[in-house]
């Protein structure tokens, strides 16, 4: 997994019609271009505060790769080599493509500046043959994981949290809640631009309607989503965040909403489940933000105001 690949970036196919070849096709260009130099214009530069490398679990029936951030020594301060930091378990957006590379730009600023291990999940992704309880399975099996052997990655099992974006913030919000199930106790959740509900009611919101196909065209997008993550007969409702039995007990959670996005009330509907199961969240708007805001700084200029939000969201939770 090269970091310093150079591709030009695929041309967006029609979701609609797309077939299983074209996909795979298409995810293997797209990936490529995420992962390379020439992505960083849009995607941002890492902070050269944070140490980066893959990594490889071995967890039960599959050998899964993780990309880990860590503070990079600096000669005047012992962060590096600490072995009590907190954990962020990180897992990146996308459903059917997408890398760890993607995020690089926000989990450094967070490994460097809390400081704290981020360990970001290169989850299966979705496909007719991999649909999302798999990619629900990784992110659960690498936290659990990383806390059973947290003197190897140096990491306080007790100050420890989740964060994902779009699909991630989904598995990210199902992994809260296997937490709790688990004894496992999170201090925080962070969940942007999430998108939680695959059921019949997916597209039943307003936000949908509005965003459906400006300022992209989300709605294939998020057809072809929804016929992957959940093959035929699935019950969809237990990959869905939204609609767990219990919410309550749940770690602290800050949902980050970008205006202008079909799934934008998902987000909304999620925090509001939330609070009346009692959990504590703070819910964040960002006006006339899109969808994956925070991963394009280049292009999006409330993506820096939000990964600050997160820092000092999670710099509180971990604190202790």
């Amino acid at each position: 997994m090269s970091d310093t690949t150079t591709a030009t970036r695929p041309p967006e196919p029609d979701f609609s019609t797309i077939t299983t070849e074209e996909l795979l096709a298409y995810r293997d260009a797209e990936n490529r271009f995420r992962a390379s130099d020439a992505a960083r214009t849009i995607l941002g530069e890492p902070d050269p505060g944070a140490a980066i490398a893959w990594r490889e679990i071995a967890l039960p029936g599959r050998d899964l790769p993780v990309r880990v951030y860590r503070p990079a020594p600096t000669g005047d301060d012992e962060a590096a080599t600490r072995t009590d930091l907190p954990l962020v378990i990180h897992v990146h957006g996308g459903g059917f493509v997408g890398t760890a590379v993607q995020c690089d730009w926000t989990n450094s600023h967070l490994a460097a500046r809390l400081p704290a291990l981020v360990v970001s999940v290169e989850h299966r992704l979705l496909a007719p043959d991999s649909p999302l309880a798999n990619a629900a399975d990784d992110g659960w099996d690498v936290l659990e994981h990383v806390v059973r052997h947290a003197a190897q990655w140096g990491v306080d099992p007790a100050r420890a949290a989740v964060f994902g974006e779009s699909c991630g913030a989904l598995i990210s919000a199902l992994t809260a809640v296997r937490a709790r199930k688990a004894g496992l106790g999170l201090k925080a959740q962070v969940l942007v631009n999430p998108a939680v509900d695959v059921t019949g009611t997916m597209f039943d919101y307003p936000s949908m309607a509005e965003y459906a196909y400006s300022p992209t065209r989300a709605l294939p997008l998020l057809r072809l989503f929804q016929r992957l993550a959940v093959p035929s007969g699935a019950d969809a409702g237990t990959v869905s965040p939204l609609y767990a039995d219990d919410l309550s007990g749940l770690a602290p959670a800050l949902v980050v909403v970008p205006t202008q996005d079909a799934v934008a009330d998902h987000g909304r509907r999620y925090a509001e489940r939330l609070r009346e199961a009692g959990t504590p969240v703070r819910l964040s708007e960002y006006p006339e933000a899109k969808h994956a805001f925070l991963t394009l700084p280049a292009l999006e200029p409330q993506a820096a105001a939000a990964q600050a939000e997160i820092l000092a969201f999670l710099r509180a939770a971990l604190a202790n």
